[in-house]
């Protein structure tokens, strides 16, 4: 059977203006899509997303070579080195990480994650995962986190969603990171299918990677929804995106 060629290039930024690019993405998809405000650093001017965390992390770029190469999609991942240069991780200003450094694992915080409007639906993000799996495998990655969001400020909208993610998703207890403000995952679920159907592509590609969520949920102003912590074995990333590299 003939193999395809992957529709996309996915690389690393190797400089400033790979991550000003993939900050570009961010602010078109955070801010003038879905109307959050970003992070501390966002410049409406120059419309770019940004925060502190940028210079520490590495910046993927998904491009698309039909469109001299324009960045696509982005994620950015933040190892233990670079989270101590940074004074911490992201994740840490939203969810108690306690579980996760007790565990002795070594880590790897995921974020910002997005895709271009016309690039959803496809094989964008399974790429965008395959050079996940490869920074995981070579950063020696045991643990991978990083928040997830649910749109939207009212706990009632998505309490449905919640409350599937906690009862059928949770991590386990002892890999559980902690809402620093909690809002409560006890949703009654009404239509089960409904509430799948409600969550973002993000959400259900971590949980079809196997994925577990923390212990409650945060309410995120500056993005305008309410974030999940998901906690991710590297081994279930890698049978299911990279299984001729699985580990273990």
């Amino acid at each position: 059977m003939t193999r395809l060629a992957p529709r996309y290039l996915l690389r690393a930024a190797i400089d400033g203006a790979d991550v000003t690019a993939a900050q570009a993405l961010r602010h078109a998809v955070f801010v003038a899509e879905l109307g959050g405000r970003g992070g501390a650093l966002t410049d409406g001017e120059r419309r770019i997303e940004a925060d502190r965390f940028d210079p520490h992390c590495l910046h993927l770029l998904l491009v698309d070579p039909l469109r001299d190469g324009a960045v696509v999609g982005t994620t950015r991942v933040l190892t233990p080195e670079g989270a101590r240069a940074a004074g911490g991780y992201a994740t840490e200003e939203e969810f108690d990480l306690g579980p996760l450094r007790d565990s002795g694992r070594r880590l790897l915080e995921v974020g910002r994650t997005c895709l271009h409007p016309d690039h959803r639906g496809g094989s964008a993000l399974h790429q965008l995962w395959g050079g996940l799996a490869q920074v995981v495998a070579e950063q020696g990655t045991e643990l991978i986190f990083g928040l997830a969001s649910l749109r939207g400020l009212d706990p009632a909208e998505v309490a449905p969603q919640l409350g599937v993610l906690a009862a059928e998703h949770a991590a386990p207890k002892e890999l559980r990171p902690r809402s620093l403000r909690p809002v409560p995952m006890t949703g009654r679920i009404f239509d089960r299918r409904a509430a799948v159907l409600a969550m973002p592509a993000l959400v259900k590609a971590y949980l079809r990677l196997g994925a577990g969520v923390g212990e409650g949920a945060f309410l995120d102003e500056a993005f305008g929804c309410i974030d999940v912590c998901m906690v991710l074995d590297s081994g279930s990333l890698n049978k299911r995106v990279m299984p001729g590299k699985a580990a273990g």
